[in-house]
This record gives structure tokens, C-alpha cells and sequence, in this order.
């Protein structure tokens, strides 16, 4: 079952840049599309998944170990986990 959610998170374009770069070029299994875009003085994501299950498993092995570090040496701190609103996914249309 499709996985799809948004949140907002309190960093800027540089600081996702050193993030998505410690993420590598490789794409996450189960990742359908990633967005980030500008909002207020932050960012917000929109990601769809193929499951929860592949979220939840790219967030504990990949991305936590990177954010963690990243942030430590931007902020001097990690800021606590976003909220996350879950989206009622109708359809993901993807370009090739």
C-alpha cells in the first residue's frame, strides 16, 4: 500500500544540499517521488512511498546516521523529529 506524507522541516537549500549528498546517489528502495521546496524559513517535503515498511527502514539505517551528523555541525543540536501529515494517496503519476 502506497505510503505518502509531508512535513516541514527548520533548515535551508545548503544544509539539505550536505544532506542529500551524505545520502549518496543511490535512491532509497520503495521511494516513488521526493519534493522539496521553500516555505516560511524552512522546507517542506512531500515524499510517496511504496510502503510504510520501506520508509521506516530508509529513515533507520540511511538517513537518520546523516541527518544526525549533518545537523550537529550546522546547528550544534538535532531539532526534534517533524510532525508528519500523513496523505490519503489517491495516485502517483511519474514521469520516466
Amino acid at each position: 500500500m502506497t505510503y505518502a506524507f509531508t512535513y516541514d522541516v527548520p533548515i535551508g537549500p545548503d544544509i539539505y544540499a550536505h544532506i542529500k549528498k551524505g545520502l549518496g546517489p543511490e535512491p532509497p528502495k520503495g521511494l516513488v517521488a521526493h519534493l522539496a521546496y521553500r516555505v516560511g524559513d524552512g522546507l517542506r517535503y512531500v515524499d510517496v512511498w511504496e510502503s510504510e515498511a520501506d520508509w521506516q527502514a530508509f529513515v533507520e539505517e540511511r538517513l537518520h546516521p546523516v541527518v544526525d551528523s549533518v545537523l550537529a555541525e550546522a546547528l550544534g543540536f538535532r531539532p526534534p523529529e517533524p510532525t508528519v501529515e500523513r496523505l490519503d494517496m489517491v495516485d502517483a503519476w511519474i514521469g520516466a
